[in-house]
Order: structure tokens, then sequence, then C-alpha cells
């Protein structure tokens, strides 16, 4: 009973953030929802071993997921990445997770061309009418994928750009409460920069990066064209600076801040005329106005960014050992961990796996805690 009351929590919160009900709020706190979240979750075992920092970081096989300006710096002419990330395991789900792969080839010293793919399962859940009465079960699902192309603008600077076509399964069909329901589909682009730092003939560098992502239209889940919610685009600001102590010692430190580009939706006021007419003028704000809007929407800039802070030490480019924190204002999620990770290479495969460790007890703690990813490259080409 406990297990099933857990995942209709779940899918109703995931449900909320994507189809955005009326009702009167009590709290303060008014957080900025979105649809398809799960483009917000950390989808690699490396970046989550910093606290998901991954903007300006060395250039590796997953950065199809997060600067794809980096690809023309990778070492290895192709890799393909794949990553598996059980998703809210401390609350005893088990049937809930994240599974992502990404790969790229270089086509000359200068440009590269990238695809990558994510498929996020919530599961079996079971639906139940406002009576306890039970309907039927479903098992939601959502997933992108998007092609990429990056190149060289001169031998420190890149730039890289993708489209993405993204696909959300949450309901479909008449679940019995009389709306149609209906998969969501939405297609984004991003735009992304990366200063490399680290030149051949230097041993140590500072790189930064800046990424717009999910830069792309609204989703909805029924027939109806003014019932759709943005998805989560984002402005992406990194930077790290790698320094080799030696021959086979290497550390590094980085900073990403991230923001969406999606406007705080109006509070209820409990008045049904007030808030209709509100939730319709914010429903009705273009896609490019919102990103505009999120600038200026009555909060302060600073609790709208995301911190991530991370550091990298690498031994004989072999074994890894990494650590950071992440930080999310209440009024963006809450979201606060720390987590620690570790990696092994060899020349044809390399393996990553991160470990968020768990804070607060009872009602306060953290949803996430224990969540371990896992992670493998395969590097297809030779330096």
């Amino acid at each position: 009973m406990k297990l099933a009351i857990q995942r209709v929590v779940f899918i109703a919160m995931f449900c909320a953030l994507a189809t955005s009900t009326l009702k009167a709020q009590t709290d303060s706190i008014n957080i900025v929802g979105t649809a398809v979240p799960f483009l917000r979750i950390s989808p690699d075992a490396r970046a989550g071993g910093m606290g998901d920092l991954a903007i300006a970081t060395t250039p590796d096989a997953n950065a199809p997921f997060w600067n794809l300006a980096k690809l023309p710096f990778v070492a290895k002419k192709s890799a393909i990445s794949v990553n598996y990330t059980p998703w809210l395991k401390d609350l005893g789900l088990t049937d809930v997770y994240l599974a992502s792969m990404a790969a790229y080839t270089k086509l000359d010293d200068e440009s590269a061309i990238s695809t990558s793919l994510r498929f996020f399962s919530l599961g079996n859940i079971q639906l139940t009418d406002n009576s306890g009465n039970i309907l039927n079960s479903v098992k939601p699902s959502e997933f992108c994928i998007d092609l990429g192309y990056s190149r060289k603008l001169n031998d420190n600077l890149g730039i890289g750009g993708a489209l993405r076509y993204i696909n959300s399964r949450l309901v479909t069909g008449d679940v019995g409460t009389g709306v149609v329901y209906k998969a969501g589909n939405s297609v984004a682009a991003d735009v992304s920069v990366f200063y490399n730092g680290v030149s051949d003939n230097k041993s140590s560098g500072l790189n930064w990066g800046i990424t717009l992502s999910n830069l792309g239209s609204k989703i909805g889940y029924t027939n109806d064209a003014t019932n759709k919610d943005f998805i989560p685009a984002n402005l992406g600001l990194g930077v790290a600076y790698v320094n080799d102590i030696n021959e086979t010692n290497r550390i590094s430190f980085g900073l990403d801040l991230n923001k969406l580009l999606v406007p705080i939706a109006p509070k209820a006021t409990g008045v049904y005329s007030t808030d209709s007419a509100n939730l319709a003028t914010y429903r009705n704000t273009g896609v490019v106005s919102s990103w505009l809007k999120s600038f200026n929407d009555g909060t302060s800039v600073t609790s709208s960014f995301q911190a991530s802070l991370g550091m990298e030490y690498a031994y004989n480019d072999q074994f890894f050992f990494r650590g950071g924190y992440f930080y999310e204002d209440k009024t963006r999620g809450n979201r606060k961990y720390f987590s620690v990770g570790a990696g092994f290479n060899m020349s044809s495969l390399s393996l990553n796996v991160s470990y968020l460790v768990p804070s607060g007890t009872g009602v306060t703690r953290n949803p996430l805690s224990n969540t371990v990813r896992f992670g493998l490259v395969f590097n297809l080409g030779d330096e």
C-alpha cells in the first residue's frame, strides 16, 4: 500500500508540472514548474559525481548532454557513452529510472557530429477515480533524441548546435475522467560555446562555456491548444580551472550556474475569476517572450540560478576521484546535496559511478538521497 501511494504521489507531482491545474495556494512559495522536467536530471555519471558540473569541464563523450561545443576538442575520434540512473529509490520505487546514450564522431580535426538519447520511465502507475475505484494502470514514459554539429573556430574556441525531438507519454486516451489525453510532443534546439584554455602547449588553463538549451515550443497533453506548458529552456554558464600538477597528476575545479528561462506562474489569490484571468495571460505568453520575462518575473536574479561546484582529481589519466555540491533555491525546487564519484579509464573503455550523499531526516529528507549513477564510455577511434 505504501509503495502504491508513493507512486500515485509521484505521478501526480509529474502531472502537476506538465498540466497545471488552477487551485488556491496557501503558502508563500511559488515554484517554477515546467513540462518534461526529466530534461533537468543529470544524465551522466561523471557530472553526477561533481554536483552536476559539466559545462566547462574537460571534453568527453557525454558532451552532447551539456555542451556540444566541447566535442571538437575531445582526444578520441569516436566514442559512445551509456548511462543508467535508478531514480527516487530512497522512496522505495524500483521501476523508475533514467537511461541515456550519447555518441559522436569527428569528421576531421575541426568538426564533429553527434547524437544523444534520453529515456525516462515512471514505472507502473495504478489510476483511481475520486472515490478510490480502480480505473486502469499506465506506464508513463518520456524520451528525447537529438542530432548535433560542432566546430572549432580557432585553436581554443568552439561552437555547437543541436535539434531535439521530445515525446512525453504520461497518460493517453480516456482514463475515466471524461478528458481524452494524448502524448505531448515538442521540438527544441541547443546552442553552445566552449573555450578550451588547455591547448597542446599548455599544462594548465581556464575553460569556460555558455549554453542555451531546450529552446523550443510548448507542449500539451490534450487537444486544447490553450492548455500547453513551457519546456525547461535553460541558460548555462560554466568555468573550470584545469591544473596539471605533473606528468601523472591533474586536478580541476569548476562552477556552473544554470537559470531556467521560464517565468514564474502567477500566484493563486483564491478568487476564481482573477486566478483564471491571470493563468490565461500566463499560458498565452509566447515562447520567446517567456525567455525574456524569466529575467523580470518578480523574483530575484540570484535566487533563480542553480549552482554546481565540483572538482576532479586524475591520476595518470586512468583513475579519477570526484566530489561536488549542488544548490537550488527553495523557489526553484530546493534541491541541495553533496555528491561523490570515481572513474576508471582504459584505452577503449571507461567506467564512471557517482553517489548522491543522503541529507535531511524525516519529512525533510532529500528524496534523491542514495541515488547512484552508472556510466560506460566506449572509445572507438584512435587519438
